[in-house]
């Protein structure tokens, strides 16, 4: 639950935590200082760890890291809620050092880097700047500055009647007034600014800046994620300990849905707030989709999750002398001074409406041929006719249908290459056949079969010519996967199959069947279950399709009576089953939660450019911007995953917490969707548009590939280590 990826920044991120919890014990003895400006007593130990500086240039003194640095290090004081100036100030001089070179900006830059302090003042203030013959004069009134009574020095947006100049104030001068005002964060000073008739000298404008919005609410994202991680953190360590009806308050599982529900939270503020640093240095549509996105997903959940810590905690949460209410007062804070969520909403909805976040990425040391091969193969295979299988005939053998299936199938690509080869399908707008069930079946098959069955499925699958399905799922043993009856014995030449599977998607239409049976009676739970493949055309295979509440067949039932499975049949020795079902089921939860997201927009996006809505344009494109949001914060964490993997590091628990996030994503878009329908939603057929389809097939989502109560004690067990019930 942090924000840095790399190993340098994992250890930045634990100096700037060890650095904060050393002065953390003064924050109560000190607030009524905090609140008044003073500066804090950790003040020269901070500049002199250069940690105000890690995103400052070396040409001025400074660490030289980047914004990316700098979201680190926020992100720590978040979670440490480190008070005092620091934060106004190190927004101030990351607006400074994106500002064009020039004196007023270096001596500016100069003075930060040697421990000045800061407060920005945005525009949207009624502060106003009138050109005079030796420079500008500023009035009006501002609205609450952070840190404004501790600075040393000003940077001030101010209106001019034809847009904004950036200045350096010195918040001494003639005419200038600095207020206090209680503030709900009680670690730090805000006050409002009252300008009268105050002379700026030309020398101080800072000149053109770039969206000072957008740098100011990705770096707020960042600490706010940081906060949220903190009360994940601390409703475990409570949860562990806390006993009640002599249990352990964890072991209870409707607090472990509702930890799991905050981790899940967490870790989307958090790929939220690191995609919108990221897109800092992409273009303007970019930064409108990724920044709006960190402003609704993290500032904009951050009070409700501070507020579940709140209730987790219970009575004891509530009291003044518990910390949870001055990270929920954080929270609060900086989500009222980042702008309403509407109007984030808004911005982000418009932008979706033609605009999809990109995940493409820059990567140290990128084989350069190996991308231009990929494309080459990839053009090659565009200039073959659309219709027949051609096409993907040549993309299976050119390896490129799942290149990091190993050769000569696949490419085994690389993490690295796997992302090059995506970006090069993305850039042609075409996207690669998928095998499906086979994206789950063939791994397990790989890895654990023999080079017969190996040669004798992976091509024919890739090349479209066998599909597959997956007879996992019993009426009796659905989420419970391992209490399976179906029984497989053994006769002369193979395995006889005797049983019922349920919920089998695509069944009707496969050609085989990855089928799991007990081959030992005797053994326990998770022993004796053997993994076989079925031809779903053999004798006593009855196949019957289940229509589903949508009015389709997608489900089916499969009876197995007296099936015959060769022995060369199984994969895997007999009874070792289970262990190959966890490749199977790694693959099938990875591949779902790395396809979800991103389409739950297109019926939103839909509705709203062919003009289809009820109600008003604002309510549609408010929708279309929290599905945006989510979808981008999901694609933003498996973006994330790919990157640790890419510096060598352990998955971490992104595949569950993408499989919860995408359910409960999919069934808010299919509720807005359908809500956004009006009197049309109430039919099916013969309206504008069956807005009723989402909202009918929601549950495919909330309970393939394991419930989201089933995940939710996955990431509650064995993520956060909660305990068993």
């Amino acid at each position: 639950m942090a924000i840095a990826l790399t190993e340098e920044q994992q250890e930045l991120s634990a100096a700037v935590e060890g650095f904060v919890a050393r002065y953390a014990s003064r924050t109560r003895a000190d607030l009524d200082s905090f609140a008044a400006g003073e500066r804090p007593d950790h003040w020269r130990a901070l500049v002199a760890q250069g940690l105000h500086a890690v995103h400052l240039p070396e040409s001025h003194g400074g660490q030289g890291g980047g914004l990316g640095d700098l979201a680190v290090v926020l992100d720590a004081v978040g979670r440490g809620l480190l008070p005092g100036p620091f934060v106004p100030t190190v927004l101030t001089s990351a607006v400074v050092s994106r500002t064009p070179e020039g004196p007023a900006r270096d001596d500016l830059l100069d003075l930060l880097v040697r421990g000045a302090m800061a407060a920005l003042v945005q525009p949207g203030s009624n502060l106003t700047a009138t050109p005079s013959a030796g420079g500008w004069v500023l009035g009006g009134q501002s609205a609450p500055v952070l840190g404004l009574l501790a600075a040393d020095v000003l940077v001030v947006g101010a209106e001019t009647g034809s847009g904004t100049v950036w200045l350096r104030l010195d918040p001494d001068a003639d005419g200038v007034e600095r207020v206090a005002e209680e503030g709900v964060d009680l670690t730090r000073d805000i006050g409002r600014l009252y300008l009268d008739e105050v002379a700026v000298p030309a020398g101080a404008e800072l000149g053109e800046l770039a969206d000072v919005r957008h740098l100011v609410t990705a770096l707020s994202a960042a600490e706010t994620a940081g906060v949220m991680s903190w009360c994940v953190r601390s409703v475990v360590e409570y949860a562990q300990v806390r006993e009640q009806f002599g249990r352990p308050i964890g072991s209870f599982q409707a607090v472990k849905h509702k930890t799991a529900r905050l981790f899940v939270a967490a870790e989307l503020a958090a790929a939220a707030a690191w995609d919108a640093v990221r897109s800092l240095d992409q273009d303007a549509d970019q930064q409108r989709l990724a920044v709006g996105s960190a402003a609704v997903v993290a500032l904009g959940r951050a009070v409700d999750a501070c507020l579940e810590a709140v209730t987790l905690f219970g009575g004891i949460g509530f009291t003044w002398e518990h910390d949870v209410h001055l990270y929920w007062r954080r929270a609060m804070s900086l989500a009222a001074l980042t702008g309403p969520p509407g109007t984030w909403l808004a911005d982000l909805g418009e932008a979706a409406l033609d605009h999809r976040r990109s995940a493409s990425v820059v990567l140290a040391d990128e084989d350069s041929d190996f991308r231009r091969a990929i494309g080459a193969t990839i053009d090659t295979a565009l200039d073959l006719p659309e219709d027949g299988n051609a096409r993907r005939r040549f993309l299976a053998d050119a390896g490129l249908i799942s290149p990091h299936w190993p050769a000569p199938y696949g490419l085994g690509a690389t993490p690295a290459q796997q992302l090059t080869i995506a970006e090069e399908f993305a850039r042609r707008s075409y996207t690669p056949p998928s095998t499906v069930i086979g994206e789950w079946a063939m791994p397990t098959i790989l890895a654990h079969g023999t080079p017969e069955q190996a040669e004798r499925f992976a091509g024919p699958t890739l090349r479209g010519e066998l599909v597959w399905c997956q007879l996992f799922s019993e009426p009796g043993a659905g989420s419970d996967l391992a209490g399976l009856s179906t029984k497989a014995v053994k006769v002369d030449g193979g395995w006889r199959l005797d049983g019922q599977k349920v919920w089998n998607s695509g069944a009707h239409q496969a050609d085989w069947g990855i089928c799991l049976a007990r081959t030992d009676p005797d053994a326990p739970k998770h022993k004796g279950i053997s993994y076989f493949l079925v031809d779903m055309r053999a004798d006593g295979v009855d196949v019957r399709p289940l229509r589903q509440a949508t009015g389709a067949s997608e489900f089916n039932e499969v009876f197995l009576t007296g099936v015959f499975v060769p022995d060369d049949g199984v994969v895997g020795a007999p009874g070792d089953g289970w262990r190959l079902t966890m490749t199977t089921l790694g693959n099938e939860r990875t591949s779902i939660s790395s396809t979800l997201g991103s389409r739950d927009e297109e019926p939103l996006r839909d509705l709203i450019t062919k003009n289809l809505y009820a109600g008003s344009r604002s309510d549609a494109i408010a929708a279309l911007g929290r599905t945006a949001a989510y979808g981008n914060a999901l694609g933003a964490l498996t973006l994330r995953e790919t990157l640790r993997r890419l510096a060598g590091q352990q998955p971490g628990a992104g595949a569950s917490v993408a499989k919860v996030a995408s359910a409960q994503l999919h069934r808010d878009a299919a509720d807005q969707t359908f809500a956004l329908g009006g009197p049309e939603a109430a039919v099916r057929s013969g309206g504008p548009a069956d807005v009723a389809r989402l909202e009918l097939g929601a549950p495919a989502q909330l309970i393939g590939g394991g419930t989201v109560e089933i995940q939710l004690n996955v990431i509650a067990e064995r993520v956060l280590k909660l305990p068993r019930g």
